[in-house]
């Protein structure tokens, strides 16, 4: 996988993954875990620090979970 692919990836995935959850702290807390599952594994993959892109993705993650809400990603439909 190329990095352009994979940087696009690592932006688009936690986004839309960020609405998992009810609550504003449920929404911030699956977008931390899948923001830095991201950020970990496209850190492997271009050689960087794995430790650092997980804290770098978790943090994209909370920040998205946290600022969307329930009505703006509907898993449901």
């Amino acid at each position: 996988m190329n990095r352009t692919m994979m940087l696009s990836l690592c932006a688009l995935l936690p986004l839309a993954l960020a609405g998992c959850g009810t609550t504003t702290g449920e929404r911030a807390a699956s977008g931390a875990g899948v923001g830095a599952a991201v950020g970990a594994g496209a850190a492997a993959v271009t050689g960087g620090d794995v430790s650092e892109g997980a804290v770098i993705g978790g943090g994209v993650g909370a920040a998205t979970g946290a600022a969307t809400d329930e009505d703006d990603i509907d898993l449901d439909r």
